[in-house]
This record gives C-alpha cells, sequence and structure tokens, in this order.
C-alpha cells in the first residue's frame, strides 16, 4: 500500500531532536561501592534521576569491564530506578552483552592519533574564519507551569514569567527567569561550563550549569527568595545575590 505524503504527514513527524540526558562516567570497576553512593545522590535529587534516561561512559577506565560486571551495574542503577539507554566504551567484546541487555553501543568520543605519520609541510596560512552569528534568546513571555519542558537548543534561555514547581526550563547557554524560580533550571546543558542562572527569586528544586547541580535542601536560606546569579567556579556552583 502506497501512502502518500499528506496520509504520512497526519500519521507522524520524523526529525532530529536533543534531549539532556545524564551520563555516568566511571573511573572505577569497584561497581558494589558505587550502590550507596548511587543512592545516596538519588535520594537527594529524586525528581532529576528516578526513571531517567540514563548514558554509561567507561572511556576512562583502566581496564574495561567484564560482561559480569556490566550485568551487575545494570542491576545496580535498575534497583534505583534509572534507565540506562547506552554505553560508550568498554571495547568491542562487550557489544554482544550490550546487545543481550537491550543498550546502544555509543560511539568512543576520545580521538586517536592518526595511524600514518605524514611527511612536514610548511603550513599554508589560515585565513581568520567568520564569527559565527549569535543564535537569538529564546523568550517565553507565559508562565511555566508544572509538568511542562522548556529546552533553548544552542541559545539562552529567557522567561518573562514564573516557572512553577514541576516545571522544567533548561538551555545550552544561560537562563535567565524574571519572576519566581520553582522548578528546575539547568544551564549549559552542553557541557558549557560559562553558563549562569539568573532569576528574581530563587525557589528552585534543582539547579544546574554543566552538569553540576544542587538540590532545593543544599540552597543557604539566605540565598532563597532573593535576586541571585548562579555560577560555576573551581567546578562548584556559587551563588550569589544580585
Amino acid at each position: 500500500m502506497t501512502v502518500t505524503k499528506q496520509a504520512e504527514s497526519s500519521l507522524f513527524e520524523l526529525k532530529s531532536g536533543s534531549i539532556n540526558v545524564p551520563v555516568l562516567r566511571l573511573f572505577s570497576k569497584q561497581i558494589q561501592t558505587l550502590q550507596p553512593v548511587l543512592a545516596e545522590k538519588v535520594e537527594r535529587a529524586p525528581i532529576f534521576f528516578r526513571n531517567a534516561p540514563l548514558i554509561i561512559d567507561l572511556q576512562e577506565l583502566q581496564e574495561s569491564l567484564l560482561e559480569h560486571e556490566l550485568f551487575e551495574l545494570l542491576a545496580i542503577l535498575r534497583s534505583l530506578s534509572m534507565t540506562p539507554i547506552g554505553l560508550r566504551g568498554g571495547g568491542a567484546f562487550l557489544q554482544d552483552a550490550v546487545t543481550q541487555a537491550g543498550l546502544t553501543l555509543l560511539a568512543d568520543l576520545r580521538h586517536e592519533p592518526a595511524a600514518t605519520a605524514v611527511a612536514h609541510r610548511p603550513a599554508a596560512a589560515v585565513k581568520p574564519s567568520a564569527v559565527p552569528a549569535r543564535t537569538p534568546s529564546k523568550i517565553i513571555d507565559q508562565p511555566v507551569r508544572s509538568g511542562q519542558h522548556i529546552y533553548a537548543s544552542g541559545c539562552d534561555l529567557v522567561v518573562l514569567a514564573p516557572v512553577s514547581a514541576g516545571a522544567e526550563i533548561i538551555a545550552d547557554g544561560n537562563i535567565h527567569v524574571y519572576g519566581v524560580l520553582r522548578g528546575r533550571a539547568l544551564a549549559g546543558a552542553q557541557g558549557e561550563e560559562s553558563s549562569r542562572i539568573f532569576c528574581q527569586d530563587l525557589q528552585a528544586e534543582l539547579i544546574s550549569v554543566a552538569g553540576h547541580y544542587r538540590v532545593n535542601e543544599q540552597l543557604n536560606e539566605n540565598d532563597k527568595g532573593k535576586p541571585v546569579k548562579i555560577q560555576l567556579r573551581d567546578n562548584a556552583l556559587i551563588i550569589e545575590n544580585l
């Protein structure tokens, strides 16, 4: 049966998209020691972690996991209500185990040295590249209500209204909230550590810059309810009054 373009468009839309997925980067094969530490993190930020998709990154391990160690790790993560969806690194010999576990094997991001050396040649003069045009900020002028998810891809996010508890706002750049921030705000979603969060009234469930997060219970009482600037400094979130 031939499906017309018009019929197809009424059935579905298939296009690329971006979502913010937590990454568990392992530095040690001591799988059993992970469980209590991860359990504590989930308990401190249940909205952020529970039932969340998760990517496992093994690239930093000196020695790759064995199959039984991978399955042990998956069991721990699933017992904490996390949902592993993919694995990066670990060697080709884990491919069958990854497939058996229902995961996607992702490309290794490490840069490998070129296999063949080439003769040195005088470098050609490099013309300065044009400065790329900055993507305009995404502006939201309506209240962001509980359950809503807003993502500003490749730009800053400006919210000219309150952000309710249970709402989530994410930006690859900075986040500006000209109202009370009660939900979750995640700036620098693609890892840009210079990103910042600005808000007029800090009451957030969770704040995050480039993956470094803090939940409401960890906020200083002196910062709550006040206009603040949140930034990353020496791998720590710094909150300053405006």
